[in-house]
């Protein structure tokens, strides 16, 4: 095969949907793409072999997997969703140029590299252009720990005799600088404390697999995560958990086209806020044999919503969400508070006939950091409104489940580039969407 970055530098098939149709039927979740990759990382902590289940079958995580490969990882697939990585010897601790800027999970390989071979020199991070995205906290916490960080244009150099435990406070709950702490403090000298850390569900998976390895991890619940060094780490085998992401995009695609779907391995305690925003548009939902069934329960109504982390509303269930809210009667608002750009999708919308006005205002039911900063953070989507076929071409992951529900709801025939954007992150999304009854085909680009 080749490699992964050589898929996603372009499409390799279109899409042409034909909406207009409710949605009915049944989809597994696939294991979530944002807990998988960091474990992935997680396992060149140790010289042994790491067997993780449920793993998705996407462009993100094979790109991951060559990453790893470069450094000595041997990867051994023993079915269609298990993978075993074993590392026994870590043979190089730099990626080829052509990683970087494709995605942030070099930067995660920084601890790992350096309790490892003691020093790495790693591509800057990239991936979907939905905003500046820093590595301050993540280089700047490192940095306390002991490493000796050299920030060139497109790459970082870092090198450290050990890690050492501190007591680091994040100005932000962000994940990855979170992932990245917690995954160079469990086998750094002494005991790391890590101040306002994200508690994401895959943060919580990832500190059950480095538990399994044999670190010593312990949540607070005033959002602190202790991690007391160990000399080593061992293998272990893990599921991953379920992409809560995914279960969220069918199930606002289920109430969008007023239609019935059923995710198998949904996990009501992962998405507890979005079920509760769900629930007050008018949709409903209810645990089955295998998951939980999403549908539409009423005439949908407008809400007023904003991202947050968790337990907060999802910033990577906000683009779903407001593709739902183009068909509820009324003004909606979405205030983003993650991330400052994350709206640029909505032009290809409105042009679909959608009313979705952007603007600079918090209107959410306090401030964030975003606040009279010149950033389009906040949505007004005014519906219902009938949305008509149009050619759309995804810009980033998340946007692209909003424009292939856009093109659903729609009346008429919509066509989709930017494809290789959607299947980094989710699995067959063609196969899933023919078993809910869409109408959908690839067009191959060449």
């Amino acid at each position: 095969m080749a490699k992964a970055y050589e898929h996603m530098a372009h499409d390799r098939h279109w899409y042409r949907i034909s909406g207009g149709v409710p949605l009915t039927g049944s989809v597994a979740a696939a294991g979530a793409k944002n807990s998988v990759t960091k474990l992935l990382v997680a396992s060149l902590l140790t010289d042994k072999p790491c067997t993780l289940r449920r793993v998705p079958d996407i462009l993100e995580v094979h790109l991951v997997l060559d990453m790893l490969t470069e450094l000595g990882t041997t990867v051994e697939w023993s079915g269609p969703d298990e993978v075993t990585v074993h590392t026994p010897k870590i043979t190089a601790t730099t990626l080829p140029d052509a990683y970087s800027g494709v995605n942030r999970i070099p930067v995660l390989m920084i601890g790992p590299l350096l309790h490892r071979a003691g020093e790495t020199l790693l591509p800057l991070p990239g991936g979907c252009t939905i905003g500046k995205r820093p590595i301050d906290f993540h280089l700047d916490g490192l940095g306390e720990m002991g490493a000796f960080v050299t920030q060139e244009l497109r790459s970082v150099k870092v090198h450290a005799d050990r890690l050492h435990g501190t007591h680091i406070t994040l100005p932000f709950p962000s994940v990855g600088a979170t992932e990245n702490l917690l995954l160079a403090a469990t086998l750094a000298k002494g005991t790391t404390v890590i101040h306002g850390a994200a508690v994401e569900p895959e943060i919580i998976d990832l500190v059950l697999f480095l538990q399994q390895m044999g670190a010593l991890v312990n949540v607070e619940t005033d959002r602190t995560i202790t991690v007391e060094g160990v000399e080593k780490l061992r293998g272990a085998v893990h599921s991953v958990i379920p992409d809560r992401i995914e279960t969220a995009s069918f199930a606002a695609l289920a109430v969008a086209t007023d239609g019935r779907i059923e995710v198998q391995g949904a996990q009501q305690q992962h998405l507890v806020t979005f079920l509760n925003a769900i629930r007050r548009v008018g949709g409903d939902f209810a645990p089955t044999d295998d998951g939980l069934a999403f549908w539409r329960e009423r005439p949908l109504t407008a809400v007023h919503l904003e991202t947050g982390v968790h337990p907060g509303f999802m910033t990577d269930w906000q683009q779903p969400f407001v593709l739902a809210l183009t068909q509820a009667e009324g003004t909606s608002t979405m205030h983003e508070t993650i991330y400052e750009d994350r709206f640029g999708y909505t032009q290809q919308l409105a042009a679909m006939g959608a009313n979705v006005a952007l603007t600079d205002n918090c209107l959410g039911t306090g401030g964030c950091r975003y606040n009279r900063r010149g950033h389009q953070h906040s949505a007004l989507i005014t519906g219902p409104t009938k949305l008509h076929g149009a050619h759309l071409t995804i810009p980033d992951l998340r946007a692209g489940f909003a424009y292939i529900m856009a093109a659903l709801v729609a009346e008429g025939t919509s066509t989709v580039a930017g494809t290789r954007y959607l299947e980094r992150g989710y699995e067959d999304p063609v196969g899933k969407l023919r078993a809910v009854g869409a109408q959908i085909e690839t067009i191959p680009t060449h």
